[in-house]
């Protein structure tokens, strides 16, 4: 009798996409659900290199603005900042970051400056992303360097993460708006005044 063939549970990889590409977004994935556990929007990067050995990853990070109180503590920064130091350099031009949610501004032009060969990230941000779903930083001609960009690489989960979380949030704040809606809970104690103190 033959083999029956495995259930997919994803859609095949595009063919701009290897199994290394996956395995480095799975990782990205991963950073994300950390920083969802620790109250962070859940977004994960990780950036890679190929050795003579093979694959290696480099560095990790997760998005950390309210954790550190520092607004440039997106996970693509974390993980750039860990990327250079480790390596000893600013400029990485033999790396690739894998990111959860398309890049902004910030973020982009920081791995511009840094050189990098490749990102690859997986949802698409329609009110910040800049490689293509406001903007296309990467793509502007004017510019020295030139990364090479890959969208859609498991937008699906990646999306999916980041609206779970969201809902999370909503449903977080309506149940703390009906707890001070109910008498005597709001955010100012209230009381009744039965009566005045003649001192």
């Amino acid at each position: 009798m033959g083999k029956l063939p495995a259930l997919m549970t994803e859609p095949p990889l595009s063919p701009m996409f290897t199994p290394a590409d996956e395995y480095a977004m799975r990782l990205a994935l991963d950073q994300a659900h950390n920083a969802w556990l620790v109250g962070e929007v859940p977004v994960g990067a990780v950036i890679t290199r190929q050795t003579p050995e093979g694959l290696q990853v480099v560095a990790t990070g997760y998005n950390r603005p309210i954790t550190t109180h520092d607004p440039t503590a997106h996970a693509e920064i974390v993980a750039l900042r860990h990327a250079a130091t480790l390596l000893e350099n600013y400029r990485l031009p033999e790396c690739e970051l894998y990111v959860t949610l398309e890049p902004c501004a910030m973020c982009a032009m920081a791995l511009m400056h840094a050189r990098f060969k490749r990102v690859v990230f997986a949802a698409r941000d329609p009110k910040t992303g800049v490689a293509g779903s406001v903007i296309d930083l990467f793509g502007q001609p004017q510019l020295n360097h030139h990364t090479r960009i890959a969208g859609g690489l498991m937008a699906e989960p990646a999306a999916q993460l980041l609206r779970d979380f969201f809902n999370e949030r909503r449903e977080a704040a309506r149940a703390r708006r009906a707890r001070n809606a109910e008498p005597g809970q709001g955010l100012i104690p209230t009381g009744e005044a039965t009566h005045l103190d003649e001192s």
